[in-house]
């Protein structure tokens, strides 16, 4: 059985961006060093060995000068995958350089686009070159594992723009790629109030598979429906989430599927500050069942087991044969299915035996 993965939730930002719903709060130093006292007491809790560990946000970077001594708590393996998110608005080559004597080995660069226009229209921090400079300045603090994320329907954005950010990032020592659309949540401002040149449907198609295109042309093989990566680079942590794999969550917000169970902490900074333990809730108490292990499976591009897609027979004669392949003992969707992802699993799903 492999190790499980631990994740650290950082609920802090400089400044909230309009489409994001993740939480965190801006404008929170002073609860920096708390929070950072409540996740080493909580990881007191769990001795097992990690084999990955994963800073998401939030903003991690910005917690930094704590890192060291969080991870001083965490026993993970020697080989262990341990990433942080990072976001070129807020950090520079001392950063970069002090998260790597802490452990983090590997760094994941909110860079969302390299058009200045449309990190405009995202509300980001930064500009073009302040994301380029920041990947460079990684590999020279000894990052050899760097991943940047962008973003599919970004307003304004054209299949020239997207191809020179693909091509851009392409000339940087950039291992990995995730490609996100644009999605508005109810909560958010972009929600509440959305862009007029929002990408319609038919034109985030055409991003997407633009992207599947010019990231195989470049060397990023595509593994996940959003994710691209040069060969043995792809992400270790969040394979576990798609393998159907258990993982630890600390702080605020923060998911877990561990012993079995699923379970979420509260959006409560100050309450997990002034816990002596995360209170938790249970969100499922019998996860991993077939229908789950079906969807995460099918969004690799590794596929599902023959012990799997046999109940899913009926349902594939339904399909068009270029969205799947049935081969060496698998079932996997295609470059053609992963953009209709949702439509083949819900036909799938509906047509068992």
């Amino acid at each position: 059985m492999s190790k499980r993965g631990l994740y650290i939730h950082v609920p802090f930002c400089v400044r909230k961006c309009p489409y994001c719903d993740f939480y965190s709060l801006s404008g929170a130093e002073e609860l920096y060093s708390g929070y950072a006292a409540a996740v080493r007491r909580n990881l007191a809790y769990y001795d097992e060995p990690f084999d990955t560990v994963y800073f998401g946000g939030g903003t991690p970077n910005l917690i930094t000068p704590y890192m060291a001594e969080i991870l001083s708590e965490v026993n993970f393996s020697p080989d262990a995958e341990i990433t942080s998110e990072c976001n070129p608005a807020s950090a520079g080559s001392d950063t970069l350089q002090a998260m790597r004597r802490s452990g983090i080995n590997r760094l994941s660069v909110g860079v969302q686009s390299l058009q200045d226009n449309e990190l405009q229209k995202l509300g980001r921090l930064h500009n073009s070159s302040d994301a380029e400079k920041l990947i460079l300045s990684a590999e020279k603090a000894g990052f050899d594992s760097i991943s940047a994320d962008i973003m599919l329907g970004i307003p304004g954005q054209t299949a020239t723009s997207l191809t020179d950010t693909l091509k851009r990032l392409s000339l940087l020592p950039v291992q990995h790629i995730s490609a996100y659309m644009l999605t508005l949540e109810p909560a958010t401002p972009y929600g509440k109030n959305p862009p007029v040149d929002m990408a319609d449907d038919e034109q985030m198609a055409d991003l997407y598979a633009l992207c599947q295109e010019i990231c195989r042309e470049l060397g990023f093989i595509q593994y996940e429906i959003s994710n691209f990566a040069q060969k043995g680079f792809e992400c270790r942590h969040n394979l576990k989430y798609w393998r159907d794999e258990e993982y630890l969550g600390i702080g605020p917000a923060a998911h877990s599927f561990y012993q079995g169970k699923r379970f979420a902490v509260p959006k409560d900074l100050r309450g997990f500050i002034a816990a002596p333990r995360q209170t938790t809730e249970i969100t499922d108490d019998s996860p991993g069942d077939y229908d789950e292990q079906v969807m995460m499976g099918l969004r690799l591009a590794e596929g599902i087991s023959e012990e799997l897609y046999m109940p899913l027979l009926p349902g594939l004669k339904l399909l068009p044969p270029e969205y799947y392949l049935l081969e060496n003992g698998r079932l996997r969707l295609t470059a053609a299915g992963f953009p209709v992802y949702n439509y083949i699993v819900s036909l799938l799903l509906a047509h068992t035996n």
